[in-house]
């Protein structure tokens, strides 16, 4: 196991994340919303099993963006923007990462709305 390769890959996801984070509007909201989300869960104290839950969906959520931004600047270095099928497949990553997000809201609502209800 060599310490300094391990490091190297960290130093590496950092600079990726950093990249996503700079450069991308989506990626920023929904790790905004993340927080907003792990904020009303601990202030509602939700259970350790939907807790875990809710930070599955926004792993989930925010992986599918890493991967979106990472399939996007991929299809672009192999085909130039102005080629039909480059528009459809950035289409379908999009809406893959708005199914999983919309699913994680669904979610979020199904798990928050009895403590919601209860502080009324």
């Amino acid at each position: 196991m060599n310490i300094r390769r391990i490091v190297y890959s960290f130093a590496d996801a950092y600079r990726g994340v950093r990249y996503v984070w700079h450069q991308e509007q989506n990626f920023r909201l929904q790790s905004w919303a993340a927080f907003f989300v792990l904020s009303l869960a601990i202030t509602l104290h939700v259970g350790k099993i939907e807790l875990l839950v809710l930070l599955l969906l926004i792993a989930m959520v925010l992986l599918l963006e890493i991967l979106n931004t990472a399939m996007e600047h991929f299809i672009d270095v192999l085909k130039p923007r102005l080629h039909h099928q480059v528009g459809v497949i950035k289409d379908i990553m999009a809406a893959a990462v708005l199914c999983g997000a919309l699913s994680a809201g669904i979610i979020g609502i199904v798990i928050f709305y009895p403590y919601i209800r209860g502080l009324f």
